[in-house]
């Protein structure tokens, strides 16, 4: 009879899409009955198991459609490379609230500066918040957006990215891109704005972003949607990617140095692979 019901539970259990208390009941009801525990405490103890088993995939399933680096972690990142400033913000940002606020996050800094990294870093912790952020080169996206657009298919790819609270925009403006391309993006951050998120990063400062969209009216727009309402931070350290360089190069034996890297950078004709 006991084996029969359990049976059917399961099976009911399996239709109502309840795994966590179809795989959980019988051990939860045997320890229920040695300690004594009231119905209403069962139920709950099962209910409380669904919910963090649903909750863990659901992070699972956002952090597969971020399509963030996962090595590019909080853990991993090295922050006393950060201003104290800086620092103080990721904790800040790390929250999430400023995803309610539809504010964006506009981090400027020269290349090699861990700008990607920190942007990643808060990327991570707001899935794992359950927040849905979305991560992309902007040469990827605006490639994206181009063959939205041809397909006649732009207003339905908008609205697919709409479902991101955040969308983290990496290296705008490190490659200078056509008039048509820079108009979808405009045409995104148009979208987006008061409606979700953007955080990007750029190695130029706005001064220089008519280079980017190429039209000084389209440049002004943009700018103005973005910093509207916004959050920028300025990581103005060394880069970190050339120190390291230069740590590795220290360790390797005398025969097998190459060349050093100079204070100023790598010199014309000299690669080094960072």
């Amino acid at each position: 009879m006991i084996k029969n019901m359990k049976k059917s539970l399961k099976e009911i259990l399996c239709d109502l899409h309840l795994p966590a208390i179809r795989d959980g009941f019988a051990e939860a009801a045997e320890q229920a009955r040695r300690e004594g525990i009231s119905y209403e405490e069962y139920l709950l103890d099962l209910l409380l198991r669904e919910q963090e088993a649903r909750k863990q995939n659901r992070i699972v399933r956002l952090l597969k459609e971020s399509k963030l680096p996962l090595e590019k972690s909080l853990e991993t990142l090295e922050q006393n490379w950060l201003s104290n400033k800086v620092r103080q913000q990721i904790k800040l940002l790390a929250d999430g609230e400023f995803l309610d606020r539809r504010e964006n996050i506009l981090v400027f800094g020269n290349p090699g500066t861990g700008k990607t990294h920190l942007l990643c870093a808060i990327g991570q912790e707001l899935v794992k918040k359950g927040r849905a952020i979305l991560f992309t080169t902007c040469s990827l996206l605006v490639q994206e957006l181009l063959v939205a657009k041809r397909d006649l298919k732009l207003p339905w790819f908008l609205r697919r990215l709409s479902r991101f609270e955040g969308i983290i925009i990496d290296d705008i403006g490190y490659v200078q891109q056509s008039r048509e391309e820079m108009e979808v993006l405009f045409t995104l951050l148009a979208e987006r704005y008061e409606r979700g998120s953007i955080l990007l990063t750029s190695n130029l400062e706005f001064s220089k972003w008519e280079k980017i969209f190429k039209d000084p009216m389209v440049t002004a727009a943009a700018i103005d949607r973005l910093v509207h309402h916004s959050i920028i931070l300025e990581v103005n350290c060394k880069s970190y990617r050339m120190e390291k360089a230069r740590e590795k190069i220290k360790t390797l034996p005398s025969t097998t140095k190459e060349a050093e890297i100079p204070q100023g950078g790598v010199k014309e004709n000299q690669s080094i692979n960072l």
